[in-house]
């Protein structure tokens, strides 16, 4: 079944929003409907997020995609990534009501579009927290330190504090070199990425897809309600299932005992995290659709997908950390500043998962 509704206004993201974490607009005082949502109102979700996708390319070809491209390029290809997310998990929410030929197809094209795309603003704040966090770690003495006339700097903060200083000092040019290669490397991927015939393919799915959703043949009398409802069930299982007691608690003994391995794969805790992290997105976008994009985002709704955005961000740049101290041949004050940076963004992590627990039940509580 095709429709040519014209989507109406309110489906449609807006494109000013720094982050995937606004709603959109036109969503105060609204709920989800209480009565049957049709397919249409999927085609016509899909319809503008294309839309969107293809607005954001337009843009962040008039802006140039250099390295000296202005601002308006990387919030063009912020807004590319928002709409191929929104697709994507709308595609997979609903994939039943769709051709699942093409649904199969331009799915896994988009999500690796949207991982590619994110790469470069990922080491770049993977980067600014690290050195946030070391200038917060070292205190008043983090400021350089004034010179002899030998050349040699002054410790003036006690040898202990002056050599952890030093070490910070060491370990953030370590972190520096290091993740601003990656992001130069991820930023050129991206742009090889853009200018590719595997892109070209998708941009042209997305295009026939903005005027042309291709619904499966018993689309026209389905309802999209238990569909999103199954979407919501998928996430509280998966937040049933963490440790929830052990989030809770001022102290999680659990969490350090791989903290010394030298196995460099993610934290064994973390994994749980990170895909109820994906099952809350999926869960707000079929709330968007079913919702003719005015479903509204509940502050504790929201406050649990900073919380766990807060969590990932802090797991990765504890594996960033440790990471750099495997680098062969630094010295000691390094490390020993690198070891104190993973302890203190795995803190970090623990913070988020208490503040998810605590907004989680608040917002389970309050739900009908």
């Amino acid at each position: 079944m095709r429709t040519d509704r014209t989507p109406p206004a309110a489906l449609r993201p807006d494109p000013s929003a720094p982050a995937d974490r606004k709603p959109p607009p036109g969503t105060a005082g609204r709920t989800a409907p209480e009565f049957p949502v049709d397919a249409d109102a999927l085609a016509g979700y899909l319809r503008a997020q294309a839309t969107e996708f293809l607005r954001a390319l337009r843009l962040h070809r008039e802006n140039g995609a250099g390295a000296t491209a202005p601002d308006g390029s990387a919030d063009a290809v912020r807004a590319l990534r928002r709409a191929a997310r929104r697709i994507s998990g709308s595609l997979h929410t609903f994939q039943t009501l769709l051709d699942a030929a093409w649904a199969e197809d331009i799915r896994p094209e988009l999500a690796w579009l949207s991982g590619t795309l994110a790469l470069e603003h990922a080491y770049a704040s993977r980067l600014e927290r690290l050195l946030q966090a070391l200038h917060r770690l070292s205190g008043p003495a983090s400021a350089p330190f004034p010179e002899t006339p030998a050349g040699i700097p002054a410790q003036q903060a006690g040898p202990e504090r002056g050599a952890l200083t030093v070490g910070a000092a060491k370990a953030g040019a370590l972190l520096d070199r290091q993740l601003t290669l990656a992001r130069t490397r991820a930023h050129s991927t991206a742009l090889q990425a853009l200018g590719s015939s595997r892109f070209h393919a998708v941009a042209d799915k997305v295009a026939v897809l903005a005027s042309d959703v291709p619904l499966a043949a018993g689309a026209a009398g389905a309802d999209l309600r238990p569909l999103a409802a199954a979407a919501r069930d998928r996430l509280v299982d998966a937040v049933a299932a963490l440790p929830l007691v052990t989030a809770g608690s001022p102290y999680n003994a659990e969490a350090l005992v791989h903290g010394l391995s030298p196995d460099p794969s993610p934290h064994p805790q973390d994994t749980p995290w990170h895909q109820v992290r994906l099952l809350l997105r999926l869960h707000r976008y079929a709330r968007e659709v079913v919702a003719c994009g005015d479903a509204p985002v509940g502050v504790r709704l929201l406050a649990a997908g900073e919380a766990l955005d807060r969590h990932r961000d802090a797991a990765e740049a504890a594996a960033a950390a440790a990471q750099a101290a495997r680098t062969p041949r630094i010295a000691p004050a390094t490390a020993y500043a690198l070891g104190v940076l993973h302890a203190d963004q795995r803190h970090e992590v623990e913070a988020a998962r208490y503040a998810f627990q605590h907004c989680w039940h608040k917002e389970a509580a309050g739900t009908p």
